[in-house]
């Protein structure tokens, strides 16, 4: 993967380029909120844009600071409103940060006019508005209308086609990647290009249909390829195994053997679970480890067992580069989290490079504690784009960052 016409934003601060301009910072502050109160329960999102929000305070620049947060319903803007994530982005980091009652129009306008050099303010959730969405032109000239220098470090949008993303960028001539968007490329490119050998991939997670495309890929790569989550069901049922009443996919058995057969003709090895936790329900207070070919009737595997944990953790130990997507079971119930966990556990002693491929697996690293988690080389922000780079797939909005296109903007 080249980053090839991709300029950075400490490029564009270089000889007070960004001093007393208006700067779109497109950021992910899709964060999870807890149900019943409204708050941040994982602020990480907000906590890795702060690298570049710095470069752009330093550097004298009005800061417009952009995101979408979950899905609001068509025509609604009551609710999932951003005012949490500009609360916790002031906590971390003493600055006064100004939100605004809108995204687009006369609003933001002034709270923008008002700004001076330094000061940051944060747009109202985009995807209150539809064409957000739809990479709709008008609506991204209208966000166009309120800035000088458009700035992406929002990697997890990055695999959508969406106005801020996508038609915004090639709207503005000066436009760059901040400090995040270049870690997660660079960090993701050292799985894509030559990556060093022994390569281990941990796959989990619910569907083998979620991960269809990227195992193919990986399969070109990769020289052991680990299994586990409710995934490696459909694995296991496909081998001939009783799995009782563990979740799998009766249409996806034939991709299955498909996928099991073109590993052994590409030379790569498949590790599946030799044994696993199993419970009758997914509300069970504990679990019983039991060999995959013993599962008892009316149970299911909701985790992978301490024999296939030791099974996986020799490939990584042995591994120069491992990469992870998807946990090993139902790790948010503690019964059925110790498989992610111990993974996690031995991946961050690891000596090779490792990645965490965002989404649940991010969020189990971090569950599993501080320590591990920093004990990753890279855990990536944007599972489900950091998944489509691994299959080989062009991101809309790192593409429209490059100075190739958008010749058009004046």
């Amino acid at each position: 993967m080249k980053l090839t016409g991709i300029r950075s934003i400490e490029d564009l601060a270089k000889d007070g380029g960004l001093a007393n301009k208006r700067v779109f910072i497109r950021v992910d502050y899709n964060v999870p909120l807890d149900k019943k109160t409204g708050a941040i329960t994982d602020d990480a999102r907000i906590r890795e844009s702060l690298p570049t929000l710095k470069v752009a305070v330093d550097a004298g620049a009005k800061v417009i600071l952009a995101s979408h947060l979950g899905r609001p319903k068509p025509g609604k803007k009551e609710g999932l409103s951003l005012e949490p994530a500009g609360a916790r982005l002031a906590e971390l980091t003493g600055y006064e940060v100004h939100l605004t009652d809108d995204c687009i129009g006369d609003g933001p306008k002034k709270v923008i006019h008002d700004l001076r050099a330094g000061q940051i303010c944060l747009l109202e959730n985009l995807r209150f508005y539809e064409e957000e969405e739809k990479d709709d032109e008008n609506f991204a000239r209208q966000l166009a209308e309120l800035t000088d220098i458009y700035v992406d470090d929002a990697f997890g949008a990055a695999h959508r086609a969406h106005a801020s993303v996508h038609a915004l960028p090639r709207m503005i001539r000066d436009r760059a990647a901040g400090l995040l968007m270049l870690k997660e490329l660079r960090s993701l490119a050292r799985l894509l290009d030559r990556p060093e050998k022994p390569y281990v991939a941990v796959l989990g997670g619910a569907k083998v249909s979620d991960k269809i495309a990227v195992v193919e890929s990986l399969l070109n790569v990769v020289d052991t390829l680990c299994i586990g989550g409710a995934m490696a069901n459909t694995f296991l049922a496909a081998q001939g195994k009783k799995v009782a009443a563990s979740k799998i996919e009766d249409d996806k058995l034939p991709l299955a053997r498909t996928i099991l057969q073109k590993a052994r003709d590409r030379g790569a090895s498949v590790l599946l679970p030799v044994d696993v936790v199993v419970a009758k329900s997914l509300d069970a207070e504990s679990g019983t480890a039991v060999s995959v070919d013993a599962i008892p009737d009316g149970t299911m595997a909701l985790d992978i067992g301490p024999k296939t944990v030791e099974l996986f953790g020799s490939a990584i130990e042995r591994a120069k580069t491992v990469f992870w997507n998807g946990p090993m079971g139902l790790f948010e119930s503690k019964p059925f989290s110790n498989g992610t966990f111990e993974i996690a556990r031995i991946m961050s002693r690891a000596e090779g490079f490792t990645v965490v491929g965002g989404g649940d697996s991010a969020a189990a690293v971090r569950a599993a504690g501080d320590d591990i988690a920093k004990g990753m080389d890279h855990i990536s922000t944007g599972g489900g784009a950091a998944l489509e780079l691994i299959e080989g797939r062009k991101l809309p909005g790192v593409e429209a960052l490059r100075s190739s296109v958008g010749e058009e903007a004046s």
